[in-house]
């Protein structure tokens, strides 16, 4: 019983319940504190936001237009240049001087077999309609072929063919043109020979006879000089074109 004359001891703010729950509530509202610290300023995020537009608006989106200008540009150039090439393609050349007739060239000689079979191919579609057709013959007459390779810009293939002075093209246009019918629409407008199977008396159908001025022999005695010269009538092979079967205007 020796510890019966101490007095027991009561602290004055003696720990309870309540003191535990505001201790928490200070420590968690503290937290909560840090934590809107540690969270992003909306007004800065907004700032950003808006000078990263005035970026766009000033300084990117005038340059974009500036490369869609310039795009739109070429592409218009472009297609211009195209579509002109294609025009002219697709219109190719003009011989002038023959918008009332046929035009082919072609050679009467048969040293390419192929090539003397579609020229002949040629012919013989073209007497089917017996319409007069001017043949100009490069075997004949040099001056023919410089003339169709003037026109066309290049070495070309024989036969080739021109109607009314635009160009249509060689054996094979000339043959699907035939077959689908189109030819016959195209040669309707044109004169007819009134003779079946018409062959010429004066040149068989070869459309050149030797020059009368010279009797082919390209020279004439000039009486001046006392000497030869050339004959200004003819071409290199003594050769004119045949004045019956040559010119539309003839009747037969």
């Amino acid at each position: 019983m020796s510890d019966s004359g101490k007095i027991l001891q009561i602290p004055e703010n003696p720990p309870s319940f309540f003191n535990r729950s505001l201790t928490m509530s200070s420590s968690s509202s503290t937290t909560v504190q840090q934590n809107n610290n540690n969270k992003p300023n909306n007004n800065n995020s907004f700032n950003r936001t808006s000078s990263f537009k005035k970026l766009i608006t000033s300084v990117v989106e005038p340059k974009v237009k500036k490369l869609k200008n310039i795009f739109l540009e070429a592409i218009k150039t472009t297609s211009s240049s195209y579509s002109n090439e294609e025009a002219e393609k697709s219109i190719g050349p003009r011989l002038a001087g023959t918008e009332d007739r046929i035009v082919v060239y072609l050679t009467s000689l048969r040293g390419v077999r192929r090539t003397y079979e579609d020229c002949y191919a040629v012919r013989m579609i073209f007497g089917g309609f017996r319409v007069w057709v001017d043949e100009r013959d490069v075997s004949m007459d040099s001056a023919y072929r410089k003339e169709l390779q003037t026109l066309l810009k290049r070495k070309p293939s024989l036969p080739q063919v021109f109607i009314r002075g635009n160009y249509v093209g060689g054996a094979d246009v000339i043959k699907q043109l035939f077959e689908t019918g189109q030819l016959a629409q195209t040669l309707k407008d044109f004169r007819v020979r009134e003779a079946v199977g018409f062959v010429c008396e004066s040149c068989a159908d070869m459309r050149f006879v030797p020059c009368w001025n010279c009797s082919g022999s390209r020279k004439v005695f000039d009486e001046d000089q006392g000497s030869l010269s050339r004959c200004l009538e003819c071409n290199e092979n003594g050769l004119i074109r045949c004045p019956r079967c040559s010119s539309s205007s003839v009747n037969v």
